[in-house]
């Protein structure tokens, strides 16, 4: 189904060449089946976020080990800390962890696909600029958060600490990402984290964006 979908748009000539080969590696790669697009939202996407390919610096991949805390209480180092605004919401979401994101932290924007779930998964991300954002915001409808990340050094490691905002106030969630599944397994965390949460459906964003 993907490759006729855009095998279609090929031919109505809404993408770049380039951009068409593009879009279907990542989609094979991340194993997202086309249930996991509305027509809508992946017309726009092709329309308005690879009509004109963009440069290679504006895509990133890599692989996200990382865990996830509640907090006991917030450090005195969150003080001194910086903090960003978010605001994201899920253009698609499936089973086994598969989804496709939109965020604005601070003035950058952002098209995220990931898979998997627990500690270590895929993740390909793409820059947007105000417009194509902007374009596909509307089809995150009813799949929104907000939060505020503060970003707190500790020893050898940046925790995220996310504050979240609106209907998911007051969870306050403190989120670890390493280099290495070496780095992970031994990493102690500091007295103020509280109870484990990687993996737990209960603590995903995408679980939190449609409560």
């Amino acid at each position: 189904m993907v490759a006729l979908m855009l095998g279609f748009l090929a031919r109505m000539e809404v993408l770049h060449p380039r951009a068409i080969r593009r879009m279907a590696e990542i989609a094979g790669r991340l194993s997202l089946g086309m249930r996991a697009f509305s027509f809508n939202a992946l017309g726009n996407f092709a329309r308005h976020a690879f009509t004109r390919l963009m440069p290679r610096r504006h895509h990133v991949s890599s692989r996200e080990i990382e865990r996830k805390f509640l907090i006991k209480r917030l450090p005195l180092e969150i003080l001194r800390s910086r903090q960003f605004r978010i605001k994201q919401g899920y253009l698609a979401t499936e089973t086994g962890g598969r989804h496709v994101r939109l965020r604005q932290r601070a003035r950058m924007k952002l098209l995220t696909f990931k898979v998997g779930r627990g500690v270590a998964r895929e993740e390909r991300e793409i820059r947007l600029s105000a417009k194509q954002f902007a374009v596909l915001w509307p089809a995150t409808a009813g799949r929104r958060l907000r939060k505020v990340r503060f970003e707190v050094r500790w020893k050898n490691f940046t925790v995220e600490i996310d504050v979240y905002q609106g209907r998911n106030r007051p969870l306050v969630i403190a989120e670890v990402e390493f280099p290495s599944e070496a780095s992970y397994r031994k990493f102690k965390p500091p007295s103020w984290f509280g109870r484990e949460v990687t993996g737990e459906k209960r603590y995903s964003n995408v679980r939190l964006a449609r409560e």
